[in-house]
């Protein structure tokens, strides 16, 4: 049985892991969702789905989204940022707390960490998404997937429609598989086949193998 994450301390610091685009307007707003005709890469939401870290690079890649969100610093005695990250950094990396699917040995994580502080501060590279569904609106993850039918199922599919429409069927605790992403995207297979690229394919095992 995988060890359940403990995000809650990462509540109780007041650490950032979630933020929505700041600067990019959407297309259309309501009180359920953003939608980004265009897409945005300011959309970060660490820790969204049940799904582990699972490798070296995507732990690096979630300490420079961490250390972006909280350039001002964590509550705490801890005065300086290198600290406060640092302290972030080896809790997200220990296997115990239920982020990451691997041990790490400390040269390791050190390693990890001096290169991320070293260039960290800069939006890290990130996957562009067009719909962006706000918290507590009540909606259940089958009205969520209906409407991202209806925004981008009539449209040319995009590498980032197939990734949205994936982390919708991974909320729902479902195996992601081609047919449900066209069925939703009201295309057919072969369409989704002929847009899905190996980082999109890697992604789908990795979600799947979360479920």
């Amino acid at each position: 049985m995988s060890q359940e994450r403990k995000i809650e301390w990462l509540n109780n610091k007041r650490i950032i892991y979630r933020r929505n685009p700041i600067n990019d307007k959407p297309t259309v707003e309501t009180d359920e969702y953003m939608y980004y005709e265009n897409g945005t890469y300011e959309c970060y939401t660490l820790f969204n789905t049940s799904a582990k870290i699972p490798t070296y690079k995507s732990l690096k890649w979630h300490f420079l989204v961490l250390y972006y969100l909280n350039e001002e610093g964590i509550e705490g005695d801890i005065v300086s940022l290198e600290d406060d990250m640092r302290y972030i950094f080896k809790f997200i990396a220990n296997k115990e707390n239920g982020f990451v699917t691997f041990f790490i040995s400390n040269y390791k994580l050190k390693e990890i960490i001096k290169n991320v502080l070293t260039i960290g501060g800069e939006p890290p590279i990130n996957r562009q998404r067009k719909i962006i569904f706000k918290d507590f609106t009540g909606l259940s993850i089958r009205e969520k997937l209906s409407i991202v039918g209806q925004l981008i199922g009539r449209k040319k599919i995009s590498k980032e429609d197939i990734y949205d429409t994936m982390i919708c069927i991974s909320d729902t605790a479902e195996k992601i598989t081609i047919s449900k992403i066209a069925k939703l995207l009201n295309c057919s297979s072969r369409t989704i086949y002929r847009n899905m690229s190996k980082e999109l394919k890697k992604e789908k095992e990795r979600l799947n193998e979360e479920i």
